[in-house]
């Protein structure tokens, strides 16, 4: 057993520690700057307080990207020297943030202790490598984002920092092979444990799905399937889960394989980066595969994002939470004994609004940050949750999780063709999704984003368009000038949530122009970039008419874009004459 010692090491306050929705993210030359990760982490372990550290079990791994085996080092050291017990880290320092989530809940080490916490690194869809992103953020003891309450701490004691912990004498711990290190300090023993990255994640979607139904459907010679995980950490799971759990051809795998800099690609899925999925899905402008498979999706750098698709068919992430929830109770085990509710972000189409309804459900929507879901999972108020960025979940964990929502999606299309696997032809993706918009109508859906924007310039629309609110007669005005096609806006304001839960009250999330048929405009900067600023709108026109349902969206939209771009004077506040990515 090794000892080490205790150093204080002085530092002073770097600028710029504040963590957005999903922690801190940056660019990793700015993290591998002195003191700079330090300087976050000690201030984490201030903020929770010593009776909340000392004695403590935290899981410290991320999603693989450049720098996160030398920051796991840092970590290990830094908690030893601040009196942690344990460390669990994932074998490689491999976990997948909703796997995390399900660790601190679910799993037990060998000696009886449970998680109390999370050092997660990731930057989630942001790129990486040397000159690309890299991020960290704190889960609590419930598996959830650490909550304002705690965040806005940690940035406070950023500012006034004025020295750090670290452990003397500790060695760098082997975070390749599975197995336990003891070592001796100050405090006592503390110990760094190395576990299998899959296994406690694998058997909770093993209690969640009926894993047998699914296996039968992938069995299926009418069925083929495709799952790419644009080299993020969802590869770590990938195969054990869909080819030795639920028998899927291992050649239906795509990008699989964790790499540091995601293969040099962007690990975010949506139509523009996930290409290679894209086009074996049929769904490429120019290289399409001429027989694609039933069903396609893919996952994000940290898997806690998804994007399903069908056969030359795009399930909007919007319809997909709909979808889910619709079905859950037939064909997901987990929810037989019904919802508890269901809710989305105020982004996110009202596709989940109109299953809520329907369906006699509780229904909140609530600003984006996965942790407002998590106070009402909680509080026993909600099941399924989503959002317009490709996330979804349910109250397994507190996490949207990406390889979750493909077995959900999986779950109801081997319910819907259980009687059907020896017929002619399966109930596909694209049925379900029209047999939905057929019931409950369809919600045309898009989102602009404009990235690394001039932060001044995106002030400066965003004040713009809250001016413009204070006069609906001159905004109607306006719009009937661009489009006289368009509905009249009825309503427009900034979204203020209150947490039923907490009482807390979150201002500013977004700014919204209501419509009189059902249609929305949403405005939003999104805090989840390392630079400049993102510029989100969101689009949305809802169609009950049944002759109505089966148009392009692009169509669809389009009088609605007009009047977007036009009412907001994008371009001259932005400088762009195009989104960046549309989706």
């Amino acid at each position: 057993m090794g000892t080490f010692k205790v150093a204080r090491i002085q530092t002073s306050p770097i600028d710029g520690q504040k963590p957005g929705t999903s922690g801190l993210r940056k660019k990793v030359k700015v993290f591998v700057q002195p003191h700079y990760l330090e300087n976050f982490v000690q201030s984490t372990f201030n903020a929770l307080g010593a009776d909340k550290i000392k004695g403590a079990t935290l899981v410290v791994s991320g999603d693989g990207r450049y720098y996160s085996k030398d920051a796991i080092q840092i970590i290990i050291k830094m908690a030893a020297a601040n009196g942690v017990r344990r460390i669990w880290v994932g074998q490689n320092g491999l976990l997948s943030t909703p796997a995390v989530s399900a660790v601190i809940r679910e799993r037990v080490g060998a000696d009886g202790s449970k998680a109390n916490g999370a050092f997660i690194l990731t930057a989630s869809h942001n790129p990486g490598g040397p000159n690309e992103d890299f991020g960290i953020k704190y889960n609590m003891e419930n598996g959830g984002p650490a909550p304002e309450g705690i965040t806005d701490k940690i940035y406070s004691n950023t500012t006034t920092i004025k020295e750090y912990l670290i452990a003397e004498g500790l060695p760098n711990v082997d975070i390749s092979k599975i197995g336990l290190s003891n070592f001796a300090g100050p405090d006592g023993q503390f110990d760094v444990d190395v576990f299998d990255s899959a296994s406690d994640y694998v058997k909770l979607m093993k209690s969640i799905f009926d894993f047998q139904s699914i296996k039968k459907l992938l069995s299926s010679p009418k069925f083929t399937f495709c799952y790419d995980a644009l080299h993020g950490v969802a590869g770590a799971y990938a195969k054990r889960i869909f080819v030795e759990e639920l028998g899927a051809k291992e050649s239906s795998l795509l990008n699989c394989v964790p790499k540091e800099d995601f293969g040099g690609g962007h690990p975010d899925p949506n139509l523009t980066y996930a290409k290679e999925l894209v086009a074996r899905m049929g769904l490429s402008k120019s290289d399409n595969n001429p027989d694609p498979p039933e069903f396609g999706a893919a996952a994000d750098g940290d898997a806690d994002r998804n994007m399903v698709l069908g056969k030359r068919f795009f399930v909007t992430p919007s319809d997909s939470v709909a979808i889910i929830a619709a079905n859950a109770v037939q064909a997901i085990p987990y929810f037989s004994g019904g919802l508890k509710g269901v809710a989305r972000s105020m982004p996110t189409s009202a596709a989940l609004d109109v299953v809520a309804k329907h369906l006699k459900l509780k229904f909140f929507e609530v600003p984006t940050g996965w942790k407002f879901f998590g106070n009402l999972m909680d509080d026993g108020m909600c099941s399924v949750c989503g959002e317009e960025s490709f996330g979804t979940g349910s109250d397994h964990i507190r996490e949207k999780d990406g390889i979750w929502a493909v077995l959900a999606w999986l779950a109801i299309l081997a319910y819907k063709n259980k009687d059907n696997l020896g017929g002619d032809k399966l109930v596909t993706v694209e049925d379900i999704v029209r047999q939905h918009w057929s019931t409950y109508g369809r919600h045309y859906y898009t989102r602009y984003d404009y990235e690394n924007v001039d932060a001044g310039g995106a002030k400066e629309l965003m004040a713009y368009l809250v001016k413009l609110q204070s006069n609906l007669t001159e905004v109607n005005n306006i719009i009937k000038g661009i489009r006289s096609d368009v509905s009249k806006v009825v309503n427009a304001d900034e979204f203020e949530y209150k947490d039923p839960v907490d009482g807390s009250v979150s201002k500013h999330q977004g700014i919204r122009y209501l419509f009189e048929d059902g249609s929305r405009l949403v405005f939003r900067l999104s805090g989840t970039g390392s630079e400049g600023a993102t510029v989100r709108l969101y689009i949305e026109q809802y169609e009950k008419d049944a002759s109505k349902i089966g148009r392009e969206s692009q169509e669809a939209l389009a009088p609605l874009v007009e009047v977007a771009l036009k009412l907001s004077k994008m371009q001259e506040f932005t400088g762009r004459s195009a989104p960046t990515v549309i989706t």
